[in-house]
């Protein structure tokens, strides 16, 4: 099972001045958290952590593309071999990028 979001959320209100009211929080793409559970993934772990305030990610960072190219690799495909060229650049599922993440499978 994977739960995530569109973003991650900053910790204080969102305040562009244009609102009359602002009780929203602005998007967070430097921190965000998702949920993998199952799928020969590691229970009860939390893996990487934010600063403080919960603005950017501090310890063990990983990129969007590092989380796909991991549940690829539990669905037992090869992201790399995903690759196909297009108007002269490589492209796949993971931007020509991604590692999978060990730390988190079991």
């Amino acid at each position: 099972m994977l739960v995530g979001s569109e973003f991650g959320r900053t910790p204080m209100i969102q305040n562009s001045g244009l609102e009359k009211v602002c009780y929203g929080r602005d998007h967070n793409p430097p921190a965000f958290t998702t949920l993998l559970a199952g799928g020969g993934f590691k229970g009860g772990m939390a893996y990487g952590g934010t600063d403080d305030f919960g603005f950017k990610a501090v310890e063990k960072p990983v990129h969007v593309h590092d989380v796909h190219a991991t549940i690829l690799h539990q669905l037992g495909i090869d992201h790399t071999k995903l690759t196909y060229r297009y108007s002269g650049r490589d492209f796949r599922l993971t931007d020509v990028a991604g590692n999978v993440i060990r730390e988190i499978i079991v």
